[in-house]
């Protein structure tokens, strides 16, 4: 099997990027560019693209961290089970414990159709990349 790059896995890295450029200039300098323009983008770029990154861009380096503290010892991409239960500790921070007990961020559903998408597609990539790398050749 493959090993999973961690910091060094391209889909973090151009999800971190997406992030970083939506969340540092689209949002705060061209909102009204972008809404006048393309309406029906500015909703999904400023309520849910990141939370569509969420997976792509947090998961490694918990991962990271999880391996360099010996609790993660084995290399590979995150499988389905590991990608679900980080997704289902962070929605439950995020969406519950956040704006309901600490009043920070918002309890919005739809967040969570959004961490699941790029998880499953996160995922899906990652063991795509893996498989093909790994694959026998005839």
């Amino acid at each position: 099997m493959n090993r999973f790059g961690y910091l060094h896995d391209r889909l973090f890295r151009f999800s971190l990027a997406a992030y970083a450029l939506n969340h540092l200039v689209i949002v705060p300098h061209c909102a009204g560019f972008v809404a006048a323009r393309l309406p029906w983008a500015w909703p999904f770029l400023h309520g849910h693209f990141d939370d569509l990154l969420l997976i792509p861009v947090a998961l490694p380096v918990v991962l990271w961290l999880q391996h360099g503290m010996g609790l993660r010892p084995q290399e590979r991409p995150p499988g389905w089970a590991e990608m679900l239960g980080h997704l289902a500790v962070w929605s439950v921070i995020a969406k519950v414990i956040g704006p309901f007990w600490l009043h920070v961020g918002v309890a919005d559903p739809w967040d969570l159709l959004f961490f699941t998408g790029g998880g499953i597609a996160a995922t899906w990539w990652w063991h795509r990349t893996a498989t093909r790398v790994c694959a026998p050749t005839p």
